[in-house]
């Protein structure tokens, strides 16, 4: 089959991979424009365009497809089907029906909850038990569109970046088995019950509030790990918590009730376990205490 495939992060690399694996022809591959990274700001291509050059790929990466020249090079790749995975723009109805085939979209969570921008880190702020991924027929709605098939996986105590790479293998397992009969692969409308929006993360979100309680401290703990990392102050330094656990004890809220860093909630204690201080590589909490003691009785914030 002769396929367009569109997407920029790591998520959508192993959808590529294995696009090539099970022999179709990828006749181009779209990803959002070189980013400047690092302490140079230095332009650095996606994970996608990486792995495309790799793979002797050709690679395009328009800051928008709104234009009609664009449109008209998109349409004259003459596709069979266009895949996106966390592509990033949005697609005008012009390249949606460009493909033959239309363009399916990988989209990680049990549609139609968390349609939208983050769902993996809603599902984990939720508290859901179980997500997963769904292949779906792109339309003009935000990921409104007909369903192809569905995975499920449990969420578990992972973490974002644990959970988004485990949806990565399974969404790309997937859409190999709806393109192997796509022509005849039944579509199923998405149910109006259920729908719920995954808004895109603001960075706000990462400050730790201890009068929650532990449990939503710890949801959000994995739903920001590793990026952008839940934090707390401690007189003036921010510390990024990527891992911590529920403690049965109670105490004033914000609060550390030992000196292993326990801090009180509004119901129990978290206790980091993977920290992280500005500049500075992530560790085990232990081996920071070792180095920056924490009393009893400390207020965080």
């Amino acid at each position: 089959m002769r396929i367009i495939f569109m997407g920029t992060p790591d998520f959508a690399v192993p959808a590529l991979t294995a696009l090539v694996e099970a022999g179709h022809e990828l006749c181009c591959v779209y990803s959002q424009p070189p980013r400047p990274a690092g302490r140079g700001k230095q332009l650095m291509p996606s994970p996608v365009q990486r792995k495309a050059e790799e793979l002797g790929l050709p690679v395009r990466h328009p800051v928008s497809l709104k234009g009609t020249d664009e449109q008209a090079d998109f349409a004259a790749l003459e596709a069979d089907v266009a895949v996106v995975a966390a592509y990033g723009l949005i697609l005008p109805q012009a390249v949606l029906d460009a493909p033959k085939l239309g363009c399916l979209n990988v989209h990680g969570s049990l549609l139609p909850r968390w349609r939208g921008a983050a769902p993996v880190q809603r599902a984990i702020l939720a508290g859901d038990s179980v997500t997963g991924i769904t292949i779906m027929q792109m339309e003009a709605g935000l990921d409104t569109g007909p369903m192809l098939a569905v995975a499920r996986t449990p969420v578990e105590d992972k973490s974002a970046g644990e959970l988004t790479a485990e949806l990565a293998e399974i969404g790309a397992r997937l859409m190999v088995e709806v393109l192997a009969d796509l022509p005849s692969h039944r579509a199923e409308v998405q149910p109006e019950l259920g729908v719920t929006y995954a808004k895109k993360i603001d960075k706000a979100e990462s400050r730790i509030d201890f009068a929650h309680a532990a449990e939503m401290v710890e949801r959000q703990v994995r739903a920001f790990a590793p990026a952008p990392g839940a934090w707390f102050e401690l007189d003036g330094e921010r510390f990024r918590v990527l891992k911590a656990e529920v403690v049965n004890r109670e105490g004033a809220a914000g609060y550390t009730l030992d000196d292993r860093l326990t801090v009180a909630c509004g119901h129990a204690a978290i206790r980091p376990v993977l920290i992280q201080r500005a500049g500075r590589p992530v560790m085990q909490v232990d081996e920071l205490l070792r180095g920056r003691s924490v009393a009893a009785g400390t207020l965080l914030s």
